[in-house]
């Protein structure tokens, strides 16, 4: 995870606030003969913020305009994609579209279903009012495509975790507020959740969670597991297994370094070296050995002590795992190194 700068961080805006953005200035330009350089939206929670047009067409019976996602200081990969809308009325009903650079839904499981294209419903729902309260102003039927687009969205949905969704050939559009909060932990949570609910949907009999990309390729090769069975949980281990507690799987792998699964091994549910530690002060108690206190990281200990000390991460791990965990979800943990060997598991 990147680190947060030690200043006020700047919001910014969901691709799904931008999409809602383009298309009221394309329905500006169809229906009201306007050339707008500047629209604002109303937010789910009451904002009302301002975009800038970055471009705008008008044909026989369409309009189409683009806004540049501002996401603020939130080192998100969509920062700056240009989100193009593109508005038809006229048919049956109000019918979204994913152009080019915008995903299609392969995988039950998500908000969406598949063969849908991957506009969440809060932006649908945002679009939607805009094309109602625009359609009113002018005294237009309510019918209407809308087809959104990401310019290079395939290559940019590479960086995501929108593969491992059963999301195909470009990004979500997204967003429940509307608002890009910087380093914001929510977004990747719900990432969390959705690999669980796609994963559940697919009838999988095991997922796994792991901190890192080492531990993921370590565990992934020990079972065989598919893509969509890995979850990317990061330093979140207490909210996957919060999440898995309220919808249960099968069986789940909690995978990591030495480091981090020390501190779980400790009871922390937050990985993440700003808001835990690994409490060197308990490890000497319990191994009887006062020169663990004067060890800075785990790894020290871990080539101190041995082969002893992963068995025991494993362990005392997997005791916390299953203490945050119902009886019926099975539950294992594999320890490795910063070399990718298994040191210990349980």
């Amino acid at each position: 995870m990147s680190r947060k700068p030690d200043r006020e961080l700047r919001r910014g805006w969901t691709t799904g606030a931008c999409a809602t953005a383009a298309l009221k200035a394309a329905l500006q330009a169809l229906w009201g003969g306007e050339t707008p350089l500047r629209v604002t939206i109303t937010l789910p929670r009451g904002e009302v913020p301002e975009f800038a047009v970055e471009a705008l067409e008008v044909g026989e019976g369409w309009a189409q305009a683009a806004i540049i996602k501002d996401a603020g200081d939130d080192p998100d990969v969509t920062h700056g994609a240009h989100i193009a809308v593109r508005v038809t009325p006229g048919g049956a009903g109000i019918r979204f579209r994913a152009g080019e650079g915008v995903g299609m839904v392969t995988r039950p499981g998500l908000p969406i279903a598949p063969g849908e294209p991957a506009i969440n419903p809060v932006p649908r729902q945002m679009m939607e009012e805009v094309l109602r309260d625009m359609a009113a102003a002018h005294d237009r039927a309510l019918d209407a495509e809308i087809t959104v687009s990401v310019a290079d969205g395939a290559a940019l949905a590479l960086k995501t975790w929108n593969p491992r969704l059963g999301i195909e050939g470009g990004l979500s559009i997204l967003g429940t507020t509307g608002i890009v909060r910087p380093f914001s932990c929510a977004a990747w949570i719900a990432s969390i959740h959705r690999g669980i609910d796609v994963a559940r949907a697919g009838a999988l009999a095991r997922v796994a969670g792991c901190t890192g990309a080492t531990s993921e390729r370590v565990v992934q090769g020990l079972y065989g597991l598919p893509d969509h069975a890995m979850l990317d949980m990061g330093d979140f281990a207490g909210g996957m297994l919060k999440y898995i507690a309220a919808h249960p799987v099968p069986h789940v792998t909690v995978g990591g370094g030495i480091g981090k699964l020390t501190k779980l091994a400790q009871g922390a549910g937050d990985l993440h070296s700003g808001r835990s530690q690994v409490d060197f002060e308990a490890l000497a108690t319990t191994f009887e050995a006062p020169e663990l206190r004067q060890m800075r990281t785990a790894l020290e200990v871990l080539e101190h002590l041995g082969p002893r000390f992963g068995a025991w991460v494993a362990e005392k791990s997997l005791d916390e795992v299953r203490r945050r965990l119902p009886p019926e979800v099975g539950a294992d943990v594999v320890v490795i190194d910063r070399k990718g060997s298994v040191v210990g598991r349980a």
